[in-house]
């Protein structure tokens, strides 16, 4: 049978106007241009909903012990027609967007999740409850319990008394109060068992930020469900407090960007700290979300902030536009990544990283004392124009990605002539050619025979032969690289930095003692370091380009920086047939046979 009131959940068709692409293109489009993205989202994920609980009267697996899809498809429709800003709250929660596609996923490819996929399904009957607490209804539905827990999406989460695995409990709900009951006790909110979703509210200026940072939500994850992880009240306070100053910066520097963000970045996912780094990532599936770890510093996280707005902003777009071929293929290299990346993930890493761009240069205008922030626009000015002209005549691109493109190159395109400091300028083209030719290192593999008579040449005594640019891409990568280098710059660069890199160096994950000595500008040193840990370990990827670097301005060192993927080969080669010279021997005869 049809459900009641289907035809009204029916989603709308979308478009947008060359104008608004254009707009969205370089950041700007205003809230009409991020609403034109919401309303193609939430079609989106009524479609997704529709589709499952139309699969669930004849797949009796969906919903197991819980009641049918009917009856949460019925109280979510009683929800509307008491309210319709209880449906929405719902609809708009970022991982209602996640949970549909995950789910669907689950059931179309036969897969296996994270729990019995009644429990997947049974999100569903969660949305229902909490839209019925927010219209203030009275009801009783069943929903499923993980672990003793129930979350309730956007209110909070219940631990009840129950043994753990996967079970039911019931919602209860009058007038907007609720009780959840499972069979051996029940939870109200204010109970020390009920954790409510924090939600933090920043009016600066008159631009308002409402944001959740959610630590309970089931499908909060980018890949997988997950159980809660509450925050403890400290670290809440200190996401308060730094997301606050975050966003004053924001309305500061970009009031362009302040004046969307609400309409397009509702929740934030907290993660653990991660030593002198701020990782952030979000998936288009959930419209809204970001998952960012835990911050320290204001203006890195405004700019992280920017960053996954970016993201979120584009991933609604491509539900509208696209921009390019649907290729998944891991072929092309990207400044901000270690791995190969698709085509895809370019454009997404070019938008994302011109929002950035754009924030560091208005932010290091306002400082121009700020070395720090001199570095930054520096750097991913030049990360995003490099990557945006590498891939501009890629055939996979469609007519409106070449648009998309254009409209952002005739942005990000003079802002490479702005003048900054000089000592920025050079630590960016430092940390390019550190980053390209360590991932040449791990992912390009040089064609065997070429490598063969590199090697049989330096025996024999000869002239380094000119060799055939052959090389074969792999994904898989040929030793660890943990950027250690980039994370001393920044230090070195910010206030008091020659004391606070003295201090730290040995903090940072993977960083050498030869990397301190560079980055301190103590070169002939770190040449020295780095030729000593080669000679224990070869292979030592950060090492041999470390050492590169220590030479930049000779030809060794520019041959090595070149062809480091063949420089290595060669080596290694040597070495596993009798003795073998030093990297720096080796490249100084390798240079002169290369063009």
């Amino acid at each position: 049978m049809h459900l009641r009131d289907q035809r009204a959940f029916m989603p709308e068709k979308h478009s947008i106007t060359e104008e608004t692409f254009d707009q969205l293109a370089v950041g700007s489009g205003g809230i009409a241009g991020m609403d034109v993205l919401r309303n193609a989202d939430r079609s989106r994920r009524l479609l997704l909903m529709l589709g499952l609980v139309d699969r669930a009267k004849t797949d009796v697996r969906l919903t197991g012990p819980l009641a049918g899809s009917e009856t949460a498809w019925d109280l979510l429709v009683k929800a509307q027609e008491a309210d319709s800003r209880a449906l929405e709250r719902v609809l708009a929660h970022p991982y209602t967007g996640s949970w549909a596609c995950y789910t669907t996923r689950l059931i179309e490819q036969d897969l296996a999740g994270e729990c019995p996929l009644w429990v997947h399904y049974g999100y569903l009957h969660t949305l229902a409850a909490t839209a019925a607490i927010h219209a203030r209804l009275d009801f009783t539905i069943r929903v499923p319990v993980w672990d003793g827990t129930v979350v309730l999406p956007t209110l909070g989460a219940a631990l009840l008394a129950e043994d753990r695995g996967f079970t039911t409990a019931e919602v209860r709900g009058e007038a907007g109060a609720f009780t959840i009951l499972g069979e051996r006790s029940r939870v109200t909110p204010g109970q020390p068992a009920w954790s409510p979703v924090r939600t933090f509210r920043f009016d600066v200026g008159g631009h308002v930020l409402e944001l959740r940072v959610d630590d309970l939500d089931p499908y909060r994850d980018l890949y997988h469900p997950i159980p809660p992880a509450r925050l403890t009240e400290s670290e809440s306070a200190n996401w308060r407090n730094v997301l606050g100053e975050a966003w004053g910066l924001i309305v500061a520097h970009l009031p362009e960007y302040a004046e969307v963000m609400p309409v397009g970045l509702m929740s934030i996912v907290p993660e653990p700290a991660v030593p002198f780094r701020l990782p952030s990532a979000s998936t288009d599936d959930a419209f809204g979300s970001a998952v960012i770890t835990t911050p320290g510093e204001p203006a890195t996280l405004a700019a992280a902030l920017v960053h996954e707005f970016q993201h979120v902003r584009l991933g609604a777009l491509l539900q509208l536009v696209r921009l390019h071929d649907d290729d998944h293929t891991e072929r092309l290299y990207a400044p901000w990544r270690e791995d190969p990346r698709p085509l895809g993930g370019l454009v997404h890493g070019v938008y994302a990283f011109f929002g950035v761009s754009a924030f560091w240069r208005a932010f290091s205008k306002a400082r121009p004392d700020d070395l720090v922030a001199a570095f930054e626009f520096a750097h991913w000015r030049s990360q995003s124009w490099r990557t945006l002209e590498a891939i501009r005549d890629e055939p996979a691109l469609t007519d409106a990605g070449r648009r998309f493109l254009g409209e952002l190159a005739a942005v990000l395109g003079p802002w490479q002539e702005e003048p900054t400091r000089s000592e920025a300028t050079h630590w960016t083209k430092t940390l390019e050619a550190d980053h390209e030719a360590g991932w040449r290192l791990r992912h390009l593999r040089p064609a065997p025979q070429i490598v063969a008579g590199l090697a049989r040449a330096w025996q024999e005594g000869l002239p380094c032969p000119p060799s055939a640019p052959e090389r074969k891409l792999d994904t898989v990568s040929d030793g660890d690289w943990p950027n250690a280098r980039a994370d001393l710059v920044r230090i070195r660069l910010s206030e008091n930095g020659k004391t606070r890199l003295s201090q730290l160096w040995s903090l940072v994950p993977g960083a050498l003692e030869a990397d301190r000595l560079l980055v301190d500008g103590r070169v002939g040193e770190a040449r020295t370091a780095y030729a000593a840990k080669l000679a224990v370990d070869p292979d030592h990827a950060p090492a041999l380009i470390g050492l590169a670097l220590s030479l930049a301005d000779e030809p060794v060192g520019r041959t090595v920086l070149a062809a480091p993927e063949l420089v290595r080969a060669v080596h290694r080669m040597l070495r596993e047939t009798g003795d073998a010279p030093t990297v720096e021997e080796l490249a100084a005869w390798m240079g002169r046979g290369m063009p």
